[in-house]
């Protein structure tokens, strides 16, 4: 069982290009740009968003890859949550390997009793900038995400964008996801701590 602990920081469109040069100048680089798209599935009646889990593949510049985490905890920004992970074939679920993976019994119960009734509920695309930033002997890998949250309810596409941060601890302490937020913080301005996943943002999204 993998454990994610990242900060989630919303970013005005006006500061991303004061956060990316921040991100620069601390690490020496100018970031590597990954193309994403994510579908997200749930049944009809939600069983998986009323177990607080989700469900999604990803289409990376190496792959697709399927993901299912717990809603987990999120408070002043910092998520943290259970989360498998592992490349699939291609643009299709294979259930059956994640529920040898899923070694959190509730989770796992939620996820088998939703597999037969599994639809497309919602996507989200976006550009995802990243660098890797070294502090005080912990890893933390950062990115900024600029892209949309798309839904097709009764045939209206709906759409709310994404920019956002994120600061997601590879190793080491979690101290340091605080320490690295609230220098950005002082060079950036607007950010502030979000709580809502993009998971969650596109359940809200379906119900507007």
């Amino acid at each position: 069982m993998g454990m994610e602990r990242e900060i989630k920081l919303a970013l005005p469109v006006s500061q991303v290009k004061a956060a990316t040069q921040w991100f620069v100048a601390r690490t020496g680089n100018q970031g590597r740009p990954i193309e994403l798209a994510n579908i997200y599935f749930d049944t009809p009646k939600l069983a998986l968003a009323s177990s607080k889990s989700a469900l999604r593949l990803r289409h990376t510049p190496d792959g697709w890859l399927q993901t299912f985490k717990t809603v987990g905890d999120a408070k002043d920004g910092l998520h943290s949550r259970h989360e498998w992970e592992m490349p699939v074939a291609g643009e299709k679920l294979e259930i059956e390997a994640l529920l040898r993976q899923c070694d959190e019994p509730a989770a796992a119960e939620a996820l088998r009793q939703a597999a037969p009734e599994l639809i497309e509920l919602f996507r989200t695309n976006f550009t995802r900038t990243v660098w890797n930033v070294d502090l005080d002997g912990s890893e933390v890998e950062a990115a900024i995400d600029q892209g949309d949250v798309i839904a097709e309810v009764n045939g209206e596409m709906r759409r709310s964008p994404i920019s956002e941060v994120e600061l997601e601890l590879k190793s080491g302490d979690a101290a340091v996801l605080d320490t690295l937020a609230k220098a950005l913080g002082k060079q950036v301005a607007g950010l502030a701590p979000d709580n809502i996943s993009k998971a969650q943002r596109g359940y809200q999204l379906r119900a507007d």
